[in-house]
């Protein structure tokens, strides 16, 4: 096969992968869960393009390798979300607490100057 050959070969890939990334960064920041899915996604499909090309189907092994890393990717994705929002829900608590603290110990000290401890 020539160079321009495999330029046809790819260059639709590549107007999709472009496309893809143009829409997909029109909304604003990334989620955990869209970044993992979009890091597994290229690594997937670079690890089947390498696979697929050992075996004489480099276009096919990166489909495939791309459609599983993206599975793979929002999985874990996902489940560093999960953590991250707990994360934040704890801190919001702790943070809750800590107000509650503070606001009872200037009522005991409040109530200490009241009654004429110090």
């Amino acid at each position: 096969m020539n160079a321009t050959g495999k330029f046809t070969s790819i260059a639709p890939i590549l107007l999709l992968a472009g496309t893809l990334t143009a829409v997909g960064c029109a909304g604003g920041p990334l989620t955990t869960r869209e970044k993992g899915a979009g890091i597994g996604a290229l690594g997937g499909a670079a690890a089947g393009g390498l696979i697929g090309s050992a075996v004489g189907h480099p276009g096919a092994g990166a489909a495939i390798g791309g459609g599983l890393g993206l599975g793979a990717g929002a999985l874990i994705g996902d489940q560093l979300q999960g953590q991250e929002y707990q994360n934040y829900r704890q801190d919001e608590q702790i943070r809750r607490n800590n107000a509650e603290l503070e606001r009872q110990r200037y009522e005991v000290e409040r109530l200490r100057r009241q009654r004429g401890e110090y």
